[in-house]
Order: C-alpha cells, then sequence, then structure tokens
C-alpha cells in the first residue's frame, strides 16, 4: 500500500520532487525508488513486471495500463544519474527547488521529469479506457551503458508483451529527434619490458607505442572530418573519435612496462564501429608492434571493448514521425550526436523517436534544471499521444 503521506494524484512537479529526492547516481541502487514507484502503481491497480541485473540491486519496471498484451505505445525514461561529485551547486541537488519557472535538482532534466510527467499522468490515462496498452518503461544504469534497456528487451521476449512504438523521452526541448549517433568504448593496454632509463634500448617503453596508436586515433579524428562520409542533421555531421584518458609509468628513471588509454567512436549511421576498432588492430599490428615484440615477443597490445551502443534512426516518412510531430505542432525534426536507450529499442524491431522535456545542455551540469513550461508541453503531449493512438 502506498505510503498515506503520498497523495493518489500528484502534478508532475510533486512527482518529480519524490523522484529526485532518491539519490540514484548509478553507482548506487535504486531500489529505494523502484519501490517507490511500485507502491504507486499497486495503488492504481496498474499491473507490472520487474525486471534486475545480475546483483539484484538494480530494477526496471515494465508497467501497462490498457489491455495486458503486445502492440500499443511506450513511454521509456532511465532513472539513474550521473554524478554530484566536484560540482558547485547552489543548494541540495537532491531536493527540487523552483526559481523563476525552472526545477533545479540531479535528474530533473536527464530525464525523471519526462518520468514524473508520465506517471503524473497514470490517472489520466486509466480515466480513458485505453483500447490498445499503453507501456511504462522505467529503466536503470542508462548512464553507463544502458545494461537496464538490455535487461528489459530480455524481460520483453519472455513475457511477450513488445510494445509496436517507443517514444524515449530524453531532453529534446520536446522536438522529435529521429537519429542519434551510436558509440563504442575502447580499452587499449600496451605492454612493454621495464629496465632502467639510461638503457632505453634494453626495454620497451610502452608510453611511446600507446602514443603513437593515439597519433593514428588522433589522425583517423581529422580524415573523418574532412573526408566523411556526412549526414546533416547531425552536430558534427560525420563519425567522431576521442581519446578520453591515457595512463602510463611510474617513475621517471624506469622505463614503463604499462600504457593504458581509453578511446570512443561515435559514427553516423552506416559506420561500423567495430570495422574502425578492426582497421585500429592492423596498423598497430602492422606498423607499431613488430617493434617491440623484436625485443620481447610477450610485448603487445590487448583490446577491451567497454561499451557499445547502437545508433538510431526512424525513417522521415516513418508513420511514428508524422504522428509525434502533429502532437508536439514541430514542423521539423532532428538528430543528435549524444547515445540513447532508443538504439536497443530499435534493435530490438520496435520503431522509436526521442522526444522529452528540456535541453541536453542542461543535463549533467551543477544547477541541472528543466523548465516547467516543458513539463507542461510534456504532459500535454503524452495525453494527446494516447488519445490520438491507443483510444
Amino acid at each position: 500500500m502506498i505510503a498515506s503521506s503520498v497523495p493518489l494524484r500528484l502534478t508532475t512537479a510533486e512527482m518529480l520532487a519524490r523522484l529526485v529526492a532518491f539519490d540514484t547516481t548509478s553507482r548506487n541502487t535504486n531500489l529505494p525508488l523502484i519501490g517507490f514507484v511500485r507502491s504507486y502503481l499497486d495503488a492504481h491497480g496498474v499491473p507490472y513486471r520487474v525486471s534486475t541485473d545480475a546483483t539484484g540491486q538494480k530494477a526496471n519496471i515494465h508497467a501497462i495500463i490498457g489491455p495486458q498484451m503486445a502492440g500499443g505505445v511506450a513511454l521509456s525514461g532511465h532513472v539513474d544519474t550521473v554524478p554530484v561529485d566536484g560540482q558547485a551547486w547552489s543548494a541540495d541537488p537532491f531536493t527540487l527547488r523552483e526559481s523563476e519557472g525552472k526545477l533545479f535538482a540531479r535528474g530533473s532534466c536527464d530525464m525523471k521529469g519526462f518520468v514524473a510527467s508520465c506517471l503524473a499522468a497514470v490517472p489520466d490515462f486509466q480515466a480513458r479506457n485505453l483500447s490498445r496498452p499503453l507501456h511504462l518503461f522505467i529503466s536503470y544504469d542508462e548512464e553507463v551503458g544502458c545494461g537496464g534497456a538490455k535487461r528489459l528487451i530480455q524481460d520483453l521476449a519472455d513475457s511477450g508483451l513488445k510494445p509496436a512504438l517507443c517514444v524515449v523521452g530524453e531532453p529534446s526541448g520536446m522536438k522529435p529527434i529521429l537519429a542519434h549517433k551510436g558509440k563504442l568504448n575502447l580499452h587499449v593496454k600496451v605492454k612493454g619490458q621495464p629496465g632502467h632509463s639510461s638503457e632505453p634500448a634494453k626495454g620497451v617503453n610502452a608510453i611511446y607505442p600507446a602514443a603513437a596508436a593515439i597519433a593514428y586515433a588522433e589522425a583517423e579524428a581529422r580524415r573523418f572530418a574532412a573526408e566523411g562520409p556526412f549526414e546533416d542533421g547531425f552536430d558534427p555531421p560525420y563519425t567522431t573519435v576521442h581519446v578520453g584518458t591515457m595512463h602510463g609509468g611510474s617513475i621517471l628513471n624506469i622505463i614503463p612496462e604499462h600504457a593504458a588509454f581509453v578511446m570512443e567512436w561515435r559514427p553516423i549511421p552506416g559506420v561500423d564501429a567495430l570495422r574502425e576498432v578492426e582497421r585500429l588492430k592492423s596498423y598497430v599490428a602492422q606498423h607499431i608492434e613488430p617493434a617491440m615484440k623484436a625485443v620481447n615477443p610477450t610485448c603487445g597490445f590487448s583490446y577491451e571493448i567497454e561499451l557499445e551502443m547502437p545508433g538510431m534512426a526512424l525513417p522521415a516518412d516513418h508513420d511514428l514521425t508524422s504522428v509525434i510531430k502533429q502532437l508536439t505542432g514541430s514542423n521539423s525534426t532532428g538528430k543528435v550526436s549524444y547515445g540513447t536507450e532508443g538504439g536497443f529499442y530499435q534493435n530490438a524491431g520496435i520503431p522509436t523517436i526521442i522526444c522529452g522535456p528540456g535541453h541536453i545542455a542542461q543535463a549533467h551540469q551543477p544547477d541541472e534544471f528543466v523548465a516547467r513550461s516543458e513539463l507542461d508541453a510534456c504532459d500535454a503531449f503524452i495525453r494527446r499521444m494516447a488519445d490520438r493512438l491507443l483510444t
């Protein structure tokens, strides 16, 4: 039973205040928030399924309002957030505060605002006597690889309750987003041979080959920027390559035995990031490793793909595109360079579009906020969507 202090009807802002009070930074469990949502859904008699990660400390919810069947539309949002560590917040990041029409808190924009809008609308959805199902996806760990979405898709296969369409409410200013880039994170480790720095020829300095591989990555980034392929609508309109961290060595007078760096590709549709990984490996094997192995055959590179997120591309002439444009009153659509869970849902056979309150520039920042006007627009949008597609 839901706690007596929680009304059965909450405004979106009131619901958002409840959700942001839970510190669901991705390193933490999200079970207290999920418990609150479950109690709320129980009080409204809404059936749902729960799926968890291997530890049992992270959980998804798949709720269905209306007929308990496949088809219909899913509204999808994650409830994990990025950390606040080291950020200069003006006030407690886990207490919602309003100023000049803006609602401030960690996750208010990315993306508990959308989830709050969906949950606050539950009584209105129920009152509509939907003829097709409205699915609510609430997921974990989007910020660290979309593990929740992948687990939820497995649960859809088990239940057979797959929606026909999906709207992911990532912050887009309530503008329909048809496509986003994919992402592949690669951890590269280099093993050299240690020795005294006064005799460099007797060792293999792991930092040098790592730097040579990083130089290759930089050259690839320049190649994509100059030669493409290009796709209008993305900013920038080409695949990007980026090295984010690099580590190696211990003290100056020891030839470093180990070095490592982490890099990423963010490919536009049509560019295969796995193929780009193989091109890097081939370059290293031909041009960098031979000199290392001539000193010691055990020296060389190793690779680990830490994250692979598919891109998303909904055709401009898809029925879902037309409907969402009409419902939002938008005359245009967009593409974004950041990744979302949408690519996983689309790869699972669910045509997916991005449309949600707030703007990505406000996400992950100190004093993150979502405008109340954006939440009002989202509230109206999801109700119009239910009327248009599900009644």
